[in-house]
């Protein structure tokens, strides 16, 4: 297990991470991250069939993230335990961020892949935009006015903690527009939907690309 000294907010604690180790022609990864607030575990295959396992004790998060794998074709499993009678930030920032390592880990030097990807999904009255760079560079533009504060019970300030760990650590650019909405459940999925299939057009491969990184700089990992 490789150990790292976080210092943050809530001041330094021990963190460890475990990584699984699969062969690198395999797009999947296995990430393990436990903390004293949170103990997570994410597995995902880029090139899945869109299936999940989900325990997070988070229902309404966890519709959201099966909408990823399923519009995304990444299989994806996720077990949470964290400080829930807390409240769920922790556990969702947290899912977020080893999230955001296994894909980087799945998707690797990301030779011969898109790089890029965009879609609009609607639902009903509702419409998102999610447009992704797998830059190397973390970014995150987030505009969802969503039209009341709770969906499920599930505190919807919690979906930009979410997003903002996973980009920080999959050192991804996304961009994600909510055009318009009046349900806020609908506005939510368009979002996830949307992310999902960006996410699938990005890490795509180009058969164009094979074995070429899609970046003039030469590297899509060394914050290009």
């Amino acid at each position: 297990m490789a150990a790292a000294l976080v210092r943050g907010r809530r001041g330094p604690y021990n963190t460890g991470f475990r990584f699984l180790e699969v062969p690198m022609s395999e797009r999947r990864a296995t990430v393990e991250r436990n903390t004293l607030e949170t103990q997570i575990r994410v597995s995902v295959n880029l090139d899945g069939t869109g299936v999940s396992k989900l325990d997070t004790g988070l229902p309404f998060l966890e519709h959201m993230l099966d909408q990823v794998a399923r519009h995304g074709l990444i299989d994806l499993e996720i077990e949470a335990k964290g400080d829930l009678h807390i409240d769920a930030h922790h556990t969702v920032e947290d899912i977020g961020i080893t999230l955001g390592q296994a894909l980087a880990r799945a998707w690797g030097d990301k030779k011969g892949v898109r790089r890029y990807g965009h879609a609009y999904v609607p639902l009903d009255e509702a419409l998102s935009r999610v447009v992704i760079d797998l830059s190397g560079r973390p970014g995150l533009e987030m505009h969802v006015d969503f039209t009341r504060g709770m969906i499920g019970g599930f505190d919807v300030d919690l979906f930009y903690e979410f997003f903002q760990g996973l980009v920080n650590h999959a050192m991804i650019t996304v961009h994600i527009d909510n055009l318009r909405g009046k349900n806020a459940h609908h506005q939510a999925e368009t979002v996830f939907k949307a992310f999902g299939r960006t996410l699938r057009m990005a890490v795509e491969p180009d058969p164009r690309m094979d074995g070429v990184t899609p970046s003039t700089k030469g590297t899509l990992t060394e914050n290009p």
